[in-house]
């Protein structure tokens, strides 16, 4: 499958207001192109004034959003994601995601699943995926009609959340991993094996931990309202770790879960 979605892009998770306008208003000035919001985030309003604001050409930003569990039957998903556009204030996103699997299959994934992909036949979106799913809702997923134009299972990925089994799976389908939280919310900064590798390379803690992401194939989305930190995330991307390097990362991997609603599906090991 074709990579459609840019290698980095700007999460926008708890930030509301004049935050999120500052925050994409920077990132998209330092060359980042690839927003990424939810209706669940509440910020639709602001990320679409902020992208306007910019002067960039919306055909330049890759923009997704995604709906929430409780917009999932078929009609309503359709009307939710025409709320979302109205309050993007875009005709178009690049991307539609469902944002977590229906609790307890309450909604049907053969119907959730084809009401994203006609809102994709209808012009809503360009493309299609999925957050949050575990491999055998991906495979329910690709089997029902419509899911196989899913692109993406966005997932959290760092290195105390490797989650290796899920995303060898969705790459073994042809499936691009997105990582949401690859910095631990913060976390990494405080983690001494990152700041001794990060250390030899003249960079910080985060930039390490995002490489080690960005090295596995994986499309990162960090947060941040800083300018210098979004730069230096940016320049993450340009950081090559040797395989010790990789392996010393790799062995963080404890299994520890940031974002554990109690919705969540039943996780794979």
């Amino acid at each position: 499958m074709a990579k459609h979605i840019p290698r980095i892009g700007l999460g926008t998770f708890r930030l509301k207001g004049q935050d999120v306008i500052d925050s994409i208003g920077s990132a998209l000035e330092l060359g980042y192109r690839h927003i990424d919001t939810a209706q669940m985030y509440g910020n639709e309003t602001e990320v679409g004034q902020a992208i306007r604001e910019s002067g960039i050409p919306r055909k330049d930003i890759f923009l997704t959003t995604k709906v929430w569990w409780d917009r999932l039957k078929g009609d309503d998903l359709i009307r939710s994601l025409e709320e979302s556009l109205e309050r993007l204030g875009v005709e178009q996103l690049d991307l539609a995601l469902i944002h977590w699997p229906s609790p307890n299959d309450e909604v049907p994934m053969r119907e959730y699943i084809g009401a994203l992909n006609e809102a994709r036949e209808k012009g809503l979106t360009r493309h299609i995926g999925v957050s949050n799913f575990t491999i055998a809702q991906i495979d329910e997923a690709l089997s029902v009609p419509g899911g196989e134009h899913i692109i993406t299972n966005q997932i959290e990925v760092h290195p105390y959340l490797a989650n290796r089994t899920l995303v060898a799976h969705c790459q073994a389908k042809g499936m691009q991993v997105t990582g949401y939280m690859p910095l631990a919310v913060g976390k990494v900064m405080q983690e001494p094996i990152l700041q001794e590798i990060a250390d030899a390379h003249g960079v910080n803690p985060a930039q390490v931990a995002l490489a080690w992401v960005a090295a596995r194939d994986i499309v990162v989305i960090p947060s941040s309202t800083k300018r210098s930190h979004q730069q230096s995330n940016l320049a993450a991307l340009d950081l090559e770790l040797s395989r010790d390097e990789i392996a010393r990362i790799d062995d963080l991997d404890s299994g520890e879960r940031i974002a554990n609603p109690d919705f969540a599906p039943k996780w794979d090991e």
